[in-house]
C-alpha cells in the first residue's frame, strides 16, 4: 500500500545490539576494548543508517537481568540480553593484540531464527583501531545507503577515547572523574566525556559540579537537549525548582517525552508554595503516564502525587497499577497500604504494608519512628535521569493493554499456559506467560511460586527470594514457597 505522498511504507529498521568483545588476548592493557568494541560499533552502526542500542539502555539490559557487565556471556545470555531491548541482532566478538597488530572478529545473531553470521575479521595496527572498528560496521550493513564522507566520526583521537573508555570502565569515583577530566584536556570539544564526568559527580551528590559540567555543552551541539535535561535534574538535587521547571519545560515544548513531564511534576511537588504555579504534580504525572503505559515508575508517582494531594481514592488507583506492573515495588505497596487504611480498608491495608515491610526493612523503621501514625514518608517521589528512552525498554504494549479485558479469566489463561510451560521445562516462555499472569493479577500466590522455581533453575537467586516473599504472603497457606525461602535464607 502505497503513503499519501505515493512512497511504498518502509518497514521498520532492524535493531542491533553490540555486547562488549572478549579480550582474545588476555592482555591486560588491551583490556578497555572490550568495552571500547561496544561503544564504537554501535555508534559506527547508527551513522551507518542502522538503528542500534545506546549504550545506556544497554547498561539497563544488564542490571534489569543482572548480569555482570564486564564477564563472558553464553549465547542464551546474550539472547535474552536482546530480547530485553527489543532487538533483531546481536553483534559479539573478540579482540586480540600481537605485537602491535589488532585482530578483530565479529558476528551477528540474529534472535528470531538464532541463525549466527559467518565470523567477520579485520586487522591493522593498534593506532588504526577506529578505521578497524569502521570496517567492521560496514560488513555488518552492507545495504547501507550512507557514503563514508557521510559518516560521521564523533571521536576527535584514539588517545582521548581511551581515556574515555576507562573513565567509563573504572569503578572508584575519583579514577572515573580522572580518566574522563584527562579525555577533556586531550580533546576540550568531546562533549560525551562530559556527560560521563556528569554522571560522575551526580553519583557522589556533587551536584553544582555536575551542573557546571553539562553547562558547558553549547545548546546546539547534538548532544545538547540530553545536557539540558541533566542540567535541570541537577537543578532539581540543589533546589532550584523554577529553574528546573522552566528548563524542563521549554525541552518538553520542543519534543515532548515522559521524563520530562516526570520531571516537571517532581519540580511542582518539591515547591514550598502549595499554589503550584504552573500546574498540579497529579496532572504532569498523569500526562507522562500517557505518554507511557508501561513504566511502573510513573504510574507510583502518580498515585504518591494523589496521596500528598489528599486524594486516598487516586492513589489507590494508580498505586494499584504501579503494583500491577511491578509487583515487587515495597514503596507503592506501602504507600497503597497508607491510603487503603485511610479509605478504612483496614484489613487490606495491613496487607499491603505486611508485603513493603518483607520486601524491605526500610518500612519497618519508618513505623518506629512513627509509632501508631498512618503516613507515608516524603521524597519517595523518582526522578528520571533518561530522556528519549527507546520504546524497545518498556513492557509490552501488549500486555498493558490487557487490562482493558476480563483480567480474571485472562489471567488465569495465561497461569495454565505458564504452568504447562514450566512443567515441560521451557523456561522463556513459562516466563512470559507466568509474567502476564502476575501483571493482570499481583497477588497470584501460584503465579509467584512458579517464577520463583523458575528463576532457581536459571540461578537467579534474588529474584527467586522476591518472587517466593510475595507467594508466601499472598497465600499464608501456600507451603511450597514458604519451605523454598527458609532453603534461601
Amino acid at each position: 500500500m502505497l503513503a499519501a505522498a505515493g512512497v511504498a511504507a518502509q518497514p521498520p529498521r532492524p535493531v542491533y545490539l553490540v555486547i562488549p568483545f572478549e579480550n582474545a588476548s588476555g592482555e591486560p592493557r588491551v583490556h578497555w576494548l572490550g568495552e571500547a568494541s561496544a561503544v564504537l560499533l554501535t555508534d559506527n552502526l547508527a551513522a551507518l543508517g542502522a538503528a542500534a542500542i545506546p549504550r545506556d539502555d544497554r547498561l539497563r539490559a544488564f542490571t534489569r537481568l543482572r548480569v555482570p557487565p564486564v564477564a563472558a556471556l553464553s549465547h542464551a545470555t546474550v539472547i535474552r540480553l536482546g530480547e530485553v531491548v527489543g532487538a533483531a541482532y546481536v553483534v559479539v566478538g573478540s579482540h586480540e593484540v600481537l605485537a602491535d597488530e589488532l585482530i578483530v572478529r565479529a558476528r551477528s545473531i540474529r534472535l528470531d531464527t538464532g541463525r549466527i553470521s559467518p565470523e567477520l575479521v579485520e586487522r591493522g595496527p593498534l593506532s588504526a583501531l577506529l578505521d578497524i572498528y569502521g570496517r567492521i560496521a560496514w560488513r555488518l550493513v552492507p545495504d547501507s545507503p550512507v557514503t563514508a564522507a557521510q559518516m560521521e566520526q564523533t571521536y576527535p583521537s584514539l588517545p582521548a577515547f581511551e581515556q574515555y573508555v576507562k573513565g567509563l570502565l573504572a569503578e572508584a569515583p575519583e579514577t572515573r572523574r580522572a580518566f574522563l577530566s584527562q579525555a577533556l584536556r586531550l580533546a576540550p570539544d568531546f562533549q560525551r566525556a562530559r556527560l560521563a564526568l556528569w554522571g560522575v559527580h551526580h553519583g557522589e551528590g556533587e551536584h553544582r559540579a555536575a551542573l557546571a559540567v553539562v553547562g558547558q555543552i553549547p545548546a546546539d551541539d547534538r548532544l545538547g537537549r540530553r545536557a539540558r535535561f541533566l542540567a535541570g535534574v541537577s537543578m532539581l538535587h540543589l533546589g532550584q525548582h523554577q529553574a528546573a521547571f522552566e528548563a524542563f519545560s521549554a525541552l518538553n515544548r520542543e519534543s515532548p517525552d515522559p521524563a520530562l513531564l516526570n520531571n516537571l511534576a517532581v519540580a511542582q511537588l518539591r515547591r514550598a508554595e502549595a499554589a503550584y504555579p504552573g500546574g498540579r504534580p497529579v496532572s504532569y504525572f498523569g500526562e507522562a503516564v500517557t505518554l507511557d503505559g508501561s513504566d511502573p515508575d510513573l504510574f507510583f508517582n502518580l498515585g504518591y502525587a494523589y496521596w500528598l494531594d489528599r486524594d486516598p481514592q487516586g492513589a489507590i488507583y494508580w498505586l494499584r497499577e504501579a503494583v500491577r506492573r511491578n509487583p515487587a515495588d515495597d514503596a507503592a505497596h506501602y504507600v497503597l497500604g497508607v491510603a487503603l487504611q485511610a479509605s478504612g480498608s483496614a484489613a487490606e491495608a495491613a496487607r499491603e504494608k505486611e508485603l513493603a515491610r518483607r520486601l524491605s526493612s526500610t518500612y519497618a523503621d519508618w513505623e518506629v519512628k512513627q509509632p501508631g501514625v498512618n503516613a507515608a514518608p516524603r521524597g519517595l517521589e523518582r526522578i528520571k535521569l533518561e530522556i528519549d528512552v527507546p520504546a524497545a525498554l518498556r513492557v509490552d504494549a501488549a500486555v498493558v493493554a490487557a487490562e482493558q479485558r476480563d483480567q480474571r479469566a485472562v489471567a488465569a489463561f495465561h497461569l495454565e499456559r505458564g504452568r504447562r510451560f514450566f512443567e515441560e521445562g521451557r523456561n522463556e516462555e513459562a516466563t512470559a506467560d507466568l509474567r502476564r499472569t502476575v501483571f493482570l493479577a499481583p497477588y497470584d500466590s501460584e503465579a509467584h511460586l512458579l517464577l520463583g522455581r523458575i528463576y532457581l533453575r536459571t540461578g537467579r537467586q534474588q529474584d527467586a527470594v522476591e518472587a517466593l516473599t510475595i507467594a508466601a504472603w499472598s497465600d499464608p497457606a501456600n507451603a511450597d514457597a514458604k519451605a523454598l525461602l527458609e532453603q534461601l535464607r
